[in-house]
């Protein structure tokens, strides 16, 4: 799909949990196979493993529902390295990585890798990697401060934090391996409906961020109950309209629909499809 003709490669993360990373990753995939792509999926959050089971719900639910099945990504779970010494581990992990990565690439056009809310190996191999990097941060200056130290005082950007100087020498490591470069969008999740100031303290920062560090920001979704609703069935919003879904539609889901489509316009989908078929 890109000038070397591999698939397109979307890491999803964050070294904070809770921020909505696997909604994310899992209404992204459910997205792009709607629009006909080939998708693989690997999960690298060797602890949790979410997305994991987010798709073995959504298995579960087709073998409920073989009428009203769903379509399923071609998917890949990464386990943690037993060695004596982190170079050893190191050595393991890059492998188990490569290898997973490699038998994705052969038959997905694009690739979603979901990453655990801390710092791991595998997390950062799958950053170098990326072709757009998606970091979901709550509204709030706790999730701020992964990217940014921020001054209270003024609200100004002392420097970056963790996470961001992670993601940059990953887009070093990319360049030295292979010329690439990697987009990184991060996306305002959970937003509150009202305009507090808070809200508008959150979205400063990000743009003075934005504009310091060759970022962009994307639209995410609104703290909403159908999303956690959905994880149990393996469900998304994308596929309420041809499932088994027993509950009734409200304006709540139609705004969250718009909030994904806002957000795939924002990845620029449509590009990517064109290219795929170049």
């Amino acid at each position: 799909m890109n000038q070397s003709n591999s698939p397109y490669i979307f890491v999803i993360g964050n070294e904070k949990g809770g921020a909505g990373k696997t909604t994310c990753s899992m209404h992204l995939i459910a997205s792009l196979l709607n629009e006909g792509f080939k998708v693989g999926s690997i999960d690298v959050d060797c602890r949790q493993h979410s997305l994991t089971r987010y798709l073995q719900n959504r298995e579960n639910y087709n073998k409920q529902n073989p009428e009203q099945a769903v379509l399923m990504p071609s998917h890949r779970l990464l386990q943690e390295a037993k060695a004596d010494n982190i170079k050893e581990k190191e050595a393991l992990e890059q492998a188990d990585f490569e290898s997973a990565l490699a038998e994705t690439q052969r038959d997905a056009d694009i690739i979603i890798i979901d990453t655990p809310g801390s710092h791991s190996y595998f997390s950062q191999l799958a950053h170098s990697y990326a072709n757009t990097v998606i970091t979901p941060i709550n509204d709030s200056f706790i999730d701020i401060d992964v990217i940014a130290k921020i001054n209270p005082d003024n609200m100004e950007i002392i420097a970056p934090s963790i996470y961001s100087q992670m993601v940059w020498q990953q887009k070093l490591q990319r360049a030295q391996r292979d010329g690439g470069s990697i987009d990184w969008v991060i996306m305002r999740n959970r937003l509150s409906t009202l305009d507090a100031v808070n809200k508008r303290n959150v979205a400063a920062i990000l743009e003075k961020f934005s504009k310091r560090i060759a970022c962009k920001q994307a639209p995410g979704f609104s703290e909403r109950v159908i999303f956690r609703e959905l994880f149990l069935q393996g469900l998304t919003l994308l596929d309420l309209n041809k499932t088994n879904y027993d509950r009734s539609f409200n304006l709540s889901h139609v705004a969250a629909r718009h909030e994904l489509r806002q957000f795939l316009k924002c990845l620029n989908i449509d590009k990517i499809k064109q290219k795929a078929v170049m």
